[in-house]
């Protein structure tokens, strides 16, 4: 592998491991600094900034690296994301710890330049086995990430965010000296109007039968921001686990996930189908879900896990059955609106999920993941009716 490559997925990885280790410590960081155990609204709150952040900067980010290089923008950022986990390090206030958050969410956007970087210096017939790589880089950070803060964070609760700024200062001394410039900056004025991160949205009511599709990952992504933004206040109102434990479920929820979804979901839409391997998917995330609510030891989180590993063929199997509904010269416009489809449900779900859990917290705090079950059964009509005009076309596959 090239260095150039090497610093990039480095950046990726520790974008990810940037947003995993937050979250095993951030209740207890949150408490510390508003001195109140009345946190859940507040690491919505904190979530939501951070997505919010994504979804707006992102466009610009990548509009910029056009413009001006994707060197200058990844260095920017880098340097940036450095300086943020040392504000979080230190922060004595709420206020701080959510410019803190921002300042992160922003840096982070860097993922859409550091995609261009990739397009950039690999021929098209390499794209797959580099974009694959990319991903890795991605799961790999998420599931080192909540580890690594639960197990720092249980020495010290701001010595995660000390690692993160030393491994993001390290990769920017590495991108200085050895990540050369990937194309001849454009210096082009810059079209204001395709920042606007709402504009790929219109062409979804000009398709007829695409608002369902639309609909469901926005609602599947919803369901998805539960986990980041309840899961450790759960672990500890539940079963008093600390940051380690926290952290190890984490870690292993991601291993499970990655695991599943680099194997399983295609042998299982050749087996199934598509339509009926998202079913079969769903109803294993419903499983896994019901008995974490009812859950009163620790072990028994873990023990279901690979049944709650399992719900990872129905996304993949739904992508899938999504790029049936459009031909091949726009696939990648319906790419740009699921993707802003994401980005929304993550500005949003973070706040709704906060709230219920905040309402539910001390009669039963398992309550969440039912909440969770009710929004994945919406998708299910939902998924044959956006899906109706493909079903002749999926039938030998299913056979």
């Amino acid at each position: 592998m090239n260095r150039p490559l090497i610093v990039i997925f480095a950046a990726i990885c520790l974008d990810a491991i940037g947003i995993g280790l937050v979250f095993p410590i951030l209740p207890r960081l949150l408490e510390e600094v508003t001195h109140s155990q009345d946190i859940a609204l507040n690491i919505g709150i904190m979530t939501a900034l951070y997505a919010a952040m994504q979804f707006l900067f992102a466009p610009v980010l990548g509009a910029l690296s056009d413009n001006l290089g994707r060197r200058p923008v990844l260095l920017i950022s880098l340097a940036g994301a450095a300086i943020n986990y040392v504000i979080m390090a230190f922060a004595p206030s709420l206020l701080l710890l959510l410019l803190g958050r921002a300042i992160a969410g922003l840096t982070s956007a860097n993922i859409s330049v550091a995609t261009a970087y990739i397009t950039d210096i690999t021929p098209q017939d390499k794209r797959a086995a580099r974009f694959g790589l990319f991903n890795a880089m991605f799961g790999t950070g998420f599931i080192v990430g909540p580890v690594l803060g639960g197990l720092l964070g249980d020495h010290w609760i701001r010595l995660p965010f000390i690692a993160a700024a030393m491994l993001n200062a390290a990769n920017f001394l590495l991108a200085v000296f050895i990540l050369p410039e990937s194309r001849t900056p454009s210096r082009q004025k810059i079209d204001l109007a395709a920042l606007n991160p709402l504009r790929p949205l219109r062409w979804v009511f000009s398709m007829k039968g695409l608002a369902p599709i639309v609909l469901v990952y926005f609602i599947l992504s919803g369901a998805g921001e539960a986990y980041g933004t309840c899961w450790a206040l759960w672990g500890f109102d539940t079963f008093g686990w600390n940051g380690l434990w926290i952290g190890l479920s984490l870690g292993m929820f991601g291993l499970c996930q990655t695991l599943v979804q680099a194997f399983l979901p295609g042998p299982a839409a050749r087996l199934l189908g598509e339509r009926k391997a998202f079913i079969v998917g769903m109803a294993c995330a419903c499983v896994a879900l019901t008995v974490m609510a009812f859950a009163n030891q620790g072990w028994m989180v873990f023990a279901i896990m690979p049944v709650f590993a399992l719900s990872g063929i129905g996304t993949p199997a739904f992508q899938a059955l999504a790029t049936r509904q459009v031909d091949a010269a726009r696939q990648g416009q319906l790419q740009g609106v699921l993707a802003s489809a994401v980005s929304l449900a993550s500005v949003i779900a973070p706040l709704a999920f906060s709230t219920v859990y905040f309402a539910t917290q001390r009669e039963w705090p398992g309550a969440i993941w039912l909440s969770v079950i009710v929004i994945n059964a919406v998708a299910v009509p939902l998924v044959f009716v956006g899906t109706r005009a493909s079903r002749q076309a999926e039938a030998p596959a299913g056979a």
